[in-house]
């Protein structure tokens, strides 16, 4: 049975969202659990912040608390430029 993340807290649906991600895995060993969340969760954030900002980095950047390079170099990563 799954959970409704509509009330749920940021927190509370990664919980979630781990708990269903272990269960699939029956026996086999997870790995790079850490990287996986964070590039699901790094991505959409600053691709929604910048939709906010109509693409303006720096403006982006001031928002999610990063320095503008490091803005950059995030959405090189994602493929965002």
């Amino acid at each position: 049975m799954t959970k409704s993340t509509n009330n749920q807290s940021l927190s509370a649906q990664v919980t979630t969202t781990l708990e269903s991600y272990f269960e699939t895995l029956d026996k086999e060993s997870a790995s790079d659990v850490y990287e996986m969340v964070i590039q699901q969760v790094e991505k959409p954030l600053i691709e929604f912040v910048l939709t906010k900002t109509d693409q303006n980095q720096s403006k982006s950047a001031q928002i999610l608390g990063i320095n503008r390079n490091t803005l950059r170099k995030k959405m090189q990563k994602y493929d965002l430029i």
